[in-house]
């Protein structure tokens, strides 16, 4: 294992190159998840499907490969602690998530490794793969024609979405998904899983590389410009219409300054308010606090200070913001950035 960034603080590490870091799915935590993922297969019924995985600087499947990219911070601890300073959050950072996100990619690893898109079957269930890939998507939240897996309504993103979403909600042990979605439309295609696995059950797959596209060695840039980057892509930017709203909660009145001024309060409440309207919304956290953030500017340019109690307060603000977190990527015709 790596010894000489494992110390560094974060300042010196985001200025060493991925491709520097050395780190291996070999004798890691991954590797028992990926074993795990492999015997869910196999008792499925598609142990002809040998699906390889790499590090890499996200999740990823790319197109035309049998095969999952792990995102690198997972194998190591120091790595996923810059994660949860970077982004707030570790995705796939439990075993439970890890899983999670693995069955998703395994759908996709499976689909390239047959050429399931071609299928008319397949196209009849989830659509065309060759529809245009959206940078973003806005989803029904009330729409019962998919399946929930990963937060956000991710299989509304796109046909190959849909078709991963429902493969892993049908290899997932103990899903209970005939119960789950009993009288959906969802349902029709998590049969046509049973019908596709015993089809598969001795059939050789059709594309067998072994490629390891964006592998963690081959990637040369630093830590620092990673983060820049995934920091910029979910950014959401800022609306002025917050003001109305904050005046709603908040008040410059003088007869109110003795109180705590609003931008204290958020601050002081910043971790919680932002885990639950993520949990709430399904946004990543980095992007909700970033609109905390400007927030909390607007709040002291205005002077704000609270009106009511904390905890009356804390819940108002928090249905604002929840309502204008959504409405803010809508207005862009965005919902869930990819």
């Amino acid at each position: 294992m790596p010894t000489d960034w494992e110390s560094l603080p974060t300042e010196e590490l985001l200025d060493v190159r991925l491709c520097d870091l050395g780190v291996t799915i070999s004798r890691t935590w991954l590797e028992d998840c990926l074993e795990r993922l492999r015997d869910e297969l196999a008792s499925a019924g598609l142990k002809r499907f040998r699906l390889h995985a790499w590090l890499s600087d996200e999740w990823c499947c790319p197109d035309g490969i049998p095969g999952i990219g792990v995102p690198f911070y997972l194998a190591h601890p120091r790595l996923m602690r810059l994660e949860r300073q970077m982004m707030f959050e570790v995705e796939g950072g439990t075993r439970v998530d890890c899983m999670r996100l693995l069955r998703h990619e395994a759908g996709h690893a499976l689909q390239h490794a047959y050429n399931l898109q071609r299928r008319k079957r397949w196209q009849q269930a989830f659509g065309r793969a060759s529809e245009p890939y959206p940078d973003y998507y806005r989803p029904n939240p009330l729409s019962r024609d998919f399946v929930e897996h990963l937060d956000g309504w991710y299989a509304q993103a796109h046909p190959v979405e849909d078709f991963a979403e429902t493969f892993a909600v049908w290899l997932a042990p103990r899903s209970n998904w005939r119960k789950r979605y009993e009288h959906s439309p969802a349902l029709e295609k998590l049969e046509y899983m049973n019908d596709l696995a015993a089809d598969l059950s001795d059939k050789k797959p059709q594309v067998r590389s072994r490629a390891t596209p964006y592998s963690l060695p081959r990637l040369r840039y630093t830590l620092r410009r990673h983060y820049e980057r995934r920091q910029e892509h979910y950014s959401p930017g800022f609306s002025d219409e917050y003001d109305r709203d904050l005046r709603k909660i908040f008040s410059d009145s003088p007869r109110y300054r003795n109180n705590e001024t609003a931008a204290s309060f958020l601050r002081r409440n910043r971790r919680q308010i932002r885990e639950q309207i993520a949990l709430f919304t399904g946004e990543y956290q980095f992007t909700v606090d970033q609109v905390l953030r400007d927030i909390i500017g607007r709040c002291r340019e205005l002077r704000l200070r609270l009106t009511k109690g904390e905890r009356q307060t804390k819940l108002d603000f928090a249905i604002m913001l929840t309502v204008h977190t959504v409405h803010l990527l809508h207005r862009r015709d965005t919902w869930h950035p990819l």
